[in-house]
């Protein structure tokens, strides 16, 4: 039987093609470290393999399987900056701040690629993203920032494209322009989950998987994690939960949240060679965010959904397959192979969170989106830090991120109000 996430509905197609996933123990039993690690995903992996080389004794432990959360199961999208784009950040911040959080973003695209290069774990990196408009009225918008990017902010690589280019690198007439990438790309997510892992393992990092933390406090100058298998005590914590934070510890809880998206991989689209011939990633201008790209072998992976919930539908197919007739009418009726969701976390400004939620316990997520390269980064950044080098986590730190309305009870039910709401404006 394949393993099935219970964090995380479906069984994706990034499961069923790394057939080496490997499992790593529970703990089995209290421990000590110099730094304890909560969250096997990106982050964590990253931070405690950085560590881990440099002879830090590290802990990590997960709920769940590595790659059960986001890192193993998103659109493998890398993107370019951060969430917002950086013309829009220097509205709110000032030219200085936006181009040092994009600089940032684009040292978090090298890296990963560099990290994998280096030990050869294949990817499946492909080049190019299209970015297209739904909404006539958004086409200004689509131009100065292409413009914007190139003169103010040192990126050469995006280029607008009229209705007929549009048509002709998506294979649909659906949308009214775009912006090329060819800066940037799209991944296999597990691919890459898996072999950081390994490496993670190899350079010495203690990694426990299904040992779910309970609680963090300072006890005696030191910090405690409860599990349900013992205690770990350690000098440093990282919280890198993101969507999965829980009532660990309250603070990141009421800053970054968790929604729900879905994604399905349909059959080898060997019959329909003019589906994203070039092989890009999309992503569309919904705020309720379209995002879809083929594979190597030829399937298209899509994912979206019409209204942000903490919930499952019943049959993510059928919700995927009719989002995807909308773009591609020839596909109404294509087979869908996989179908899987999980949780993004996301800020209220779509900016990344990181604090120290108390002394010693610094908590990383929120990318809304934008995880792929930015996850890893600061998973490194965080290893920067807790070896007391200078680290672009003050950019990020310095950032000033709002809790959510509503409080525990009812964030939830005000988030899905305020999303269904541009949902709908996504339509008109």
């Amino acid at each position: 039987m394949p393993w099935q996430s219970p964090i995380s509905p479906g069984y994706s197609w990034y499961e069923a093609t790394v057939p080496d996933r490997p499992e790593y123990p529970a703990m089995p039993g209290s421990r000590k470290a110099n730094v304890a690690i909560v969250g096997g995903g990106y982050t964590g992996l990253q931070a405690a393999w950085n560590l881990a080389r440099q002879g830090v004794d590290v802990t990590l432990i997960d709920a769940c399987r590595f790659g059960d959360g986001a890192s193993g199961r998103n659109g493998g999208q890398f993107g370019t900056g951060q969430r917002a784009w950086a013309d829009e950040t220097e509205e709110n911040l000032g030219h200085e701040q936006a181009q040092a959080l994009f600089d940032m973003a684009e040292n978090a695209k090298r890296y990963v690629l560099d990290f994998a290069n280096t030990h050869e774990i294949d990817i499946e990196f492909v080049p190019g993203q299209l970015s297209v408009g739904h909404k006539k009225s958004l086409e200004k918008d689509y131009r100065d920032h292409a413009e914007a990017m190139a003169t103010r902010f040192g990126y050469p690589h995006l280029s607008f494209m009229d209705r007929e280019e549009t048509a002709s690198r998506l294979g649909s007439s659906h949308y009214h322009f775009g912006i090329r990438d060819a800066g940037t790309g799209h991944i296999h997510p597990m691919k890459l989950l898996v072999g950081l892992a390994k490496q993670a393992a190899l350079a010495g990092a203690n990694l426990f998987e299904q040992t779910k933390a309970t609680k963090i406090e300072r006890q005696s100058g030191t910090i405690v994690i409860t599990t349900d298998r013992g205690t770990i005590t350690a000098d440093r914590v990282l919280v890198a939960c993101n969507a999965y934070i829980g009532n660990l510890e309250p603070v990141s809880a009421s800053h970054v949240m968790p929604i729900r998206s879905f994604i399905g991989a349909t059959t080898v689209l060997s019959d329909h060679p003019k589906v994203i011939p070039g092989g890009e990633s999309v992503d569309d201008s919904r705020f309720v965010v379209r995002y879809f790209r083929k594979s190597r072998d030829g399937r298209l992976l899509f994912g979206g959904r019409e209204a942000y919930t903490a919930d499952n539908p019943l049959d993510i197919s059928t919700h995927i397959r009719r989002q995807i007739s909308e773009i591609y009418p020839e596909l109404a009726n294509i087979e869908i192979t996989h179908a899987w969701g999980g949780s993004v976390g996301i800020t209220m400004p779509r900016t990344p969170f990181c604090r120290e939620v108390m002394p010693g316990v610094t908590s990383i997520g929120g990318y809304s989106g934008h995880g792929v390269m930015l996850s890893n980064y600061c998973g490194k950044l965080y290893a920067d830090l807790a070896l007391g080098k200078d680290t672009e986590l003050d950019l990020l730190k310095a950032l000033k991120i709002p809790a959510f309305p509503g409080g525990t009870r009812f964030r939830s039910a005000l988030l899905f109000l305020a999303l269904s709401w541009y949902a709908l404006r996504d339509r008109f």
